[in-house]
């Protein structure tokens, strides 16, 4: 007696099990938006840069008559070396964060925490920790208790700011002592706009980059 033909039920499960594993951990296309993005403002910031012999010429320092020239200097070298000031804070900042490896490590592990557990995880797909789900709202709970534990109770912390403060007073030393008559605004380029305006700048196109990978869960 023939036996009864048997119909494959696994096949068809094991095929989901498969694609399910298979499914990236973060949103590759808005991901690689956002990087694209992001280093285009960069190469757009690195082209306003004024010319680093102009920022370092010894022949164009001389110490302020008082704290009012002071402060008219450091507004208009602000507004002139936005980009090398900011370069400068970068350059500061990094030394600091690679002479502490412990730091820079806690650092890159909360970002990539933030990149791949919410801002760049595909919203179909749940975040299952231990074999517990979580939605976004803990997810986002988690993140930002976890960020403030690391920037506020760790010793991160006080080493962001006392390498921005020192970051800072390099700054306003050079602007102070820099003497800005000299240097001459381009046409298209507002006297008022300095270090501010221009991270705030940089800040909302990052912003803007992340925006659609955020507005997903909301």
């Amino acid at each position: 007696m023939a036996n009864a033909g048997t119909i494959p039920m696994t096949s068809s499960q094991s095929t989901a099990g498969n694609g399910a594993q298979s499914q990236p951990p973060i949103a590759t296309p808005a991901f690689r938006a956002f990087l694209s993005r992001f280093t285009s403002s960069i190469r757009q910031g690195l082209s306003q840069r004024r010319p680093w012999y102009e920022l370092i010429d010894r022949t164009a320092m001389a110490r302020p008559d008082n704290l009012t020239d002071a402060y008219s200097r450091i507004r208009k070298n602000l507004s002139y070396f936005k980009v090398n000031y900011v370069t400068l804070l970068v350059v500061v900042l990094a030394f600091s964060l690679l002479s502490h490896p412990f730091s820079l490590l806690v650092l890159l592990g909360l970002l990539a925490a933030w990149v791949f557990l919410y801002l760049f995880r595909p919203s179909d797909q749940p975040l299952v920790i231990f074999s517990r789900t979580f939605s976004d709202r803990e997810t986002l709970g988690a993140l930002v208790v976890f960020t403030v534990f690391v920037v506020f109770l760790t010793s991160v912390g006080s080493l962001l700011i006392s390498a921005l403060l020192i970051g800072v007073a390099i700054v306003c030393i050079h602007g102070a002592f820099r003497i800005p008559e000299d240097l001459f605004l381009d046409d298209q380029e507002p006297a008022n706009s300095g270090l501010l305006s221009f991270l705030g700048g940089a800040a909302s196109s990052a912003a803007a980059a992340a925006a659609p990978a955020v507005a997903s869960r909301v």
